[in-house]
């Protein structure tokens, strides 16, 4: 059985991932006796996305709109309900058994809770030499104690911690031990889950510059999850913003800040405290109305048109947005927002209205639409 992936001779910019489609819903089951599945959670609905080898993406989005879910089902972790997910021209989605088993070794995670992801019961070298013999790494006992020393000090670590277990380390120096063990079988592509959320600030900031530190090291391509806008924006390339299932937003990461063109996007960035007492009182504030809808139950249209303080009374509610360049001076090619009224927005010719919120159908009601609460100010189309 060969390898599917050739990382020799690829040219750094060459794209690694180019996912297409990817949808994943869960069933949502009822019964006592039998199991009748009455609707689906829709977690990722509808995502594109494409990461070049060498870069680091970021994926931003507040919690429950299915970053997480995204970043498992591009490893192959949840079972996509459709899709592709090619990595260095294999679709992941069509492997299976030993072929996928092989192909995991050029994709590796590290995940959110460093304490919870690793074994207790297991020493750090234990941990280690786990994923480097299910591939083959570790036939030379020698050699591979080697590795593991090198793997040490390339994160931080002494080489006496081999023979510690996970309790006995600070949470930095644990999610050091979980970026050890994705690099012990030399991945291509890392997807970090929220690497430091469960960090404290200063520690946030040694485990984000290893990481940078890392991929230069090793030329290593990073997709990001997080929803602390400060973090992505240090360490990405490139950014996509995610609400409710899929990419409303995608751009360089200056431009992005520089130049947000989607409503949720600005909603995100205008509540990044500014340090300066002149600006912070001055500055633009958008204040979202209600909660995230139930992804079991997505709006029609636009999925963010329960919010929108933009939302007009045609097209959002009744046609789903593509993620589309838009052709405003100043904005790349690379610059891309699905949005219906863009355009007009950055133009200052739509402005913000009042939004009252939502109303949400119970899930034992999948079927009905959720619609704007009466009274809710939808201004009509120009």
């Amino acid at each position: 059985m060969t390898e599917v992936v050739d990382a020799s001779g690829v040219a750094p910019g060459e794209v690694l991932v180019d996912v297409k489609g990817v949808k994943v819903h869960f069933p949502i089951k009822r019964g006592l006796l039998i199991d009748r599945t009455v609707g689906h959670v829709y977690a990722v609905d509808g995502m594109d996305l494409t990461i070049r080898r060498g870069e680091t993406y970021g994926l931003v989005g507040e919690s429950g709109c299915g970053k997480s879910t995204f970043g498992r089902a591009l490893l192959q972790l949840e079972e996509l309900t459709e899709g592709s997910v090619p990595l260095g021209g294999v679709d992941l989605a069509t492997l299976k058994g030993e072929d996928l088993r092989r192909q995991r070794r050029h994709m590796q995670m590290v995940f959110q809770d460093p304490l919870g992801s690793l074994d207790p019961r297991q020493t750090v070298e234990q941990l280690l030499l786990e994923g480097m013999q299910a591939h083959g790494l570790a036939s030379d006992k020698k050699g591979a104690r080697d590795r593991l020393v090198e793997l040490l000090a390339a994160v931080g670590l002494p080489p006496g911690a081999l023979s510690k277990y996970p309790h006995e380390f600070s949470g930095g120096q644990r999610q050091r031990v979980g970026i050890a063990r994705a690099l012990s079988v030399d991945p291509e592509l890392i997807v970090a889950d929220e690497p430091v959320s469960a960090l404290d600030v200063s520690v946030q900031a040694q485990v984000i510059n290893l990481l940078e530190d890392l991929q230069s090291e090793f030329g290593l391509t990073y997709l990001v999850i997080a929803h602390d806008l400060a973090v992505v924006r240090h360490i990405s390339d490139r950014i996509g913003v995610m609400y409710l299932g899929a990419l409303v937003e995608e751009a360089e990461a200056d431009d992005l800040y520089a130049l947000p063109l989607h409503p949720y996007t600005r909603a995100l960035l205008s509540a990044i405290p500014v340090p300066d007492p002149v600006v912070e009182d001055t500055r633009e504030r958008i204040l979202l109305s209600g909660d995230l809808p139930s992804p079991a139950n997505p709006p029609s249209g636009c999925r963010f048109h329960t919010r929108c303080p933009w939302a007009q009374r045609t097209r959002c509610s009744t046609e789903r947005p593509e993620l589309r360049v838009v052709p405003l001076d100043g904005v790349p090619a690379s610059h891309k927002v699905a949005c219906h009224w863009a355009e007009q927005i950055a133009s200052g010719e739509l402005q913000p209205h009042a939004v009252d919120g939502a109303v949400v159908a119970p899930l034992d009601a999948p079927e009905a639409a959720p619609h704007a609460i009466p009274g809710s100010t939808l201004l009509p189309e120009e």
